[in-house]
């Protein structure tokens, strides 16, 4: 695979990014790289992933770059091992493929797009046999008890504890010469804690940018009564993103408050919730007649979303003590809109650092209804600052976010 001349002279650097997952975070963020590398002729990019990314990656490639930027598909066997159930598996797996396609293209050096599942060999010393590694660390918590009110249980101790052996040990891997954390808060940590946690520096979550609205995409928008004040919920509606816990709080709202709001849960339901959700449904009905209540459970279109969450009032993201950053914030941010979340780790942290909501102990339906309740009365606007919150967007552009990448891929 020769790769082509850049417009100096020089010849390109050869980059590889590897992600098997086919859904979630990455494949936006694919999306992203694949557009900031054609601008960048200088780079030569082999973007190797899930087979059925395969040839909207491609068909996302602009020709005139496609001499320089290649989509290769993974192979069933290696598809499979990477996303092995049992996370010693797909870890191994994932280093693994990683140095076979870095063998296959001769790239200089490899980016893991979701690096937390390579903490194990990584910790063990494994590297790529001469190119450097580097990847998005996604989901660090160790640092929680900084940050906010942290009261882990014992799992989440358990969990801090180990990730923080494997953090202290792969920093210490010389093949891994950089880290992008999306917690802002984190790299501080690593460096006040790590020898080498100089390695992990911050990278802004990218907001999604706008789609073109087509025909049919403010169909669902437009249902929604005037004169509410409007909740959306939108994802993939799994109960760790709070849907039972949402549904039992509505019935805890007062009839005289239940009358003026309009909720919509917009998504697909996670199949093994679709009863307990639908008996909650019967009884929210029955207890609160007057609630105006919409459930959409299908694929919503990024278009259609946009117009959706420009259309309500409040952006809902009840979830019970995720880990991680949530690209809801971003949705809600860019459209002006406050969020109702939960009040801990990086989520809790970001609302109240940038005024982008309310942030409650979500995992409580009585806390959750009282949310509920004062940004009714009150009016959502009192608990949103729009000038901190286009602070908060402006930082997290998809150009930034490439740049960023490409940046930590280079210095390797």
């Amino acid at each position: 695979m020769d790769s082509t001349s850049s417009g100096d002279g020089a010849a390109p650097r050869r980059l590889l990014i590897f992600e098997p997952a086919a859904d979630g975070h990455p494949v936006e963020w694919l999306m992203h790289l694949i557009r900031a590398s054609a601008k960048r002729e200088e780079l030569s990019v082999w973007f190797v992933v899930a087979a059925e990314l395969h040839a909207r990656l491609v068909e996302a490639c602009p020709p005139a770059a496609r001499d320089r930027l290649h989509v290769l598909p993974l192979r069933p066997v290696e598809q499979r091992l990477c996303r092995h159930r049992t996370l010693i598996v797909s870890s191994l797996a994932r280093w693994w493929v990683m140095r076979r396609y870095l063998r296959l293209t001769g790239a200089d050096a490899g980016h893991f797009l979701l690096l937390d599942h390579l903490s194990l060999p990584l910790a063990l010393g494994f590297g790529a046999f001469g190119p450097p590694l580097g990847g998005i660390l996604f989901r660090p918590s160790v640092h929680y008890g900084a940050i906010g009110a942290y009261l882990p249980s014992l799992a989440e101790r358990i969990r801090d504890w180990r990730k923080s052996m494997l953090y202290r040990l792969m920093l210490l891997n010389r093949g891994l010469t950089h880290v992008l954390s999306l917690d802002p808060y984190f790299p501080d940590h690593a460096a006040r804690h790590y020898w080498r946690g100089a390695k992990v520096r911050a990278l802004p979550d990218p907001v999604y940018p706008p789609e073109p609205v087509a025909a049919g995409h403010d169909a669902l928008a437009g249902t929604i009564p005037a004169a509410r004040v409007a909740f959306v919920l939108f994802g993939y509606l799994a109960e760790r993103k709070g849907v039972l816990t949402l549904l039992d709080a509505l019935r805890l709202v007062p009839q005289g408050v239940g009358e003026r709001m309009a909720v919509v849960l917009a998504g697909k339901i996670e199949p093994a919730i679709r009863d307990a959700v639908q008996l909650r449904i019967q009884a929210l009905t029955a207890g609160q007649p007057d609630l105006w209540l919409r459930i959409e459970d299908r694929w919503i279109h990024s278009a259609e979303l946009d117009r959706l969450i420009a259309r309500c009032d409040v952006v809902l993201a009840p979830y019970h003590r995720f880990v991680g950053s949530s690209g809801v914030l971003l949705w809600a941010a860019r459209a002006g809109k406050p969020v109702l979340t939960q009040d801990y780790g990086l989520i809790g942290r970001l609302v109240n650092d940038f005024a982008l909501g309310i942030a409650v102990d979500t995992s409580d339906a009585t806390r959750l209804a009282a949310a509920i309740v004062r940004m009714v009365e009150r009016g959502p606007e009192a608990f949103f600052d729009s000038q901190s919150a286009a602070r908060f967007v402006d930082d997290r552009s998809p150009e930034r976010f490439a740049a960023e990448v490409f940046a930590g891929l280079l210095h390797a």
